[in-house]
């Protein structure tokens, strides 16, 4: 995940326009470029969601007392950290038009079709 956070540093956060079909060009189809930048940007979401759990868990006080709200300057660091990494749309569309993702079809679903 570190690979993803270190790769992602310089990468403009803001939506750009794409050329719909520079991103058909791979595929053939845009509806299945577009199905794949959504997988691949579910799986970004889901292992950055984990590893931001993962870090805040290390700051997370066992109290019943409701009053006891205690700042921490490093905790504040870490999300601030990952409020400002680009939404995983925006990594996936990156990746994916630099050639960076793989997809493939099973051959069940070819059969079925």
């Amino acid at each position: 995940m570190s690979d993803i956070k270190t790769k992602v540093q310089g990468l403009d956060p803001n939506v750009r326009a794409r050329d719909v079909h520079g991103l058909a060009r791979n595929t053939g189809n845009v509806y299945e470029a577009l199905v794949i930048i959504t997988k691949r940007s579910r799986q970004l979401a889901i292992e950055l969601k984990h590893e931001l759990h993962q870090k805040l868990e290390e700051f997370a006080v066992s109290s019943d007392a409701i009053e006891e709200v205690s700042e921490n300057k490093e905790q504040i660091e870490i999300s601030k950290f990952y409020e400002r990494l680009p939404n995983p749309v925006v990594i996936a569309s990156e990746e994916y038009i630099n050639g960076e993702l793989y997809s493939r079809y099973n051959k069940k679903q070819e059969d079925d079709l």
